[in-house]
Formats: structure tokens, sequence, C-alpha cells
């Protein structure tokens, strides 16, 4: 009876641990981003690369470059026809020599292509731009259009100073003909400024 109870805790214990074990998995955080994987090809930046071809082609297409390239192949060539025949390393007819201009020319002109592409890319993104403002132009100018002709709409129908003088003058040269027309002092109009002081000490 003893070896079998033993026998039986040892296979509890054996069940709990393994139990155990399978509950202290490390769960998967769906909250958090998985670590980058490992990749066998070498990552660079585009951007840094970008940036290299540009300053790469744009010494390509300077005086400098082409001074220094013509120096280095003289060099060559006068080094490879009067240097002692142990210390020559690229003979007539300079195969070597030819195999570097080919091995430069194969890498400048995708750089020189890369660099096109990005000033391409940035020029649409200034037409672009430069679109965009000009559309932004156009419908300011639009909307100051059309507040200039509503002010100029509503100015027509305000009374200037000249027209209520015109009209004035109109209105006293009618009042002048009616006091000149009736004669005598019935059914004249008399104004505030052609009354005299005792008048109005005979009012009071």
């Amino acid at each position: 009876m003893a070896p079998e109870r033993d026998g039986a805790r040892e296979n509890m214990r054996e069940r709990t641990v393994s139990g155990a074990t399978a509950t202290t998995r490390p769960r998967v955080r769906l909250d958090q981003p998985r670590p980058p994987r490992r990749r066998l090809v070498p990552e660079w930046d585009p951007e840094a690369f970008g940036r290299l071809s540009e300053r790469i082609a744009r010494f390509l297409g300077t005086g400098r470059f082409i001074v220094w390239m013509t120096v280095v192949i003289i060099v060559w060539v006068l080094w490879n026809v009067f240097a002692p025949h142990d210390l020559r390393f690229d003979n007539y007819p300079f195969i070597f020599l030819t195999l570097m201009l080919s091995l430069q020319a194969s890498y400048a002109a995708p750089l020189i292509l890369l660099a096109q592409n990005r000033q391409d890319d940035r020029d649409r993104v200034n037409l672009e731009q430069d679109r965009k403002q000009n559309e932004r132009s156009i419908a300011d100018t639009e909307y100051l259009t059309r507040e200039v002709a509503a002010l100029r709409m509503g100015l027509g129908e305000v009374a200037t100073r000249d027209w209520i003088r015109n009209e004035l003058q109109d209105v006293l040269k009618e009042l002048d003909d009616r006091r000149d027309g009736h004669g005598g002092h019935e059914g004249k109009v008399v104004f505030p400024a052609d009354r005299s002081p005792g008048r109005d000490a005979d009012d009071r």
C-alpha cells in the first residue's frame, strides 16, 4: 500500500509542476509591438544614402573632378610607360585603367539618376505647393473683388455731401421763388435768420 501511495503522490507532483510551467509561460502582449526580426540583408537609411548620392553626383559635375581625373589618368599612363618594368602595374594597353574607368562609369550613372529622381521629387512637391498657393491667392482675390463690389453697391445708395448740398440748394431756391411770388408778408416764409431781435422779445 505504501509504495502505491508514494507513486501516486509523485504523479500528482509531476502534474502540478507541468501545470505550473504551462501557466507561467510568457504571454503575448497585444498592447506592445513585437521586437524587430533579424534580417540577413543589411539595412540602411534611404535618406542618408540619397544625400550621399547627391553629393557624389554634384561633385562629378564640377570642374574639380574633371581636373583630378585628368591628373590621375596622366600620372597613371606616364608611370606605366616610363617607370621601371618591375614597378609597372598596368602595362600598355592599360587594361586595368580601362576597367577602373568602366567601374567608375557604372557606379556614377546610377548615382546621377538617383540624384535626379530626388530632385524631380522635390520639384514635384514644390510645384504642388505653388499650385495650392496660387489657388489660395485666386480665392482671396475673388473674395476681395466681391467685397469691393459690395462696398461700391452700398456706397451708391448712400447720400453724399454734394448730393445733399444740391438738394438743399434746390429747396432754398424753391422757397425763395415762393416768397418772391406771393409778395408782402402774407404767405412769406420767415427764416430764423430773418427774424429781428425785437420780435423775439415780443414773443417772450
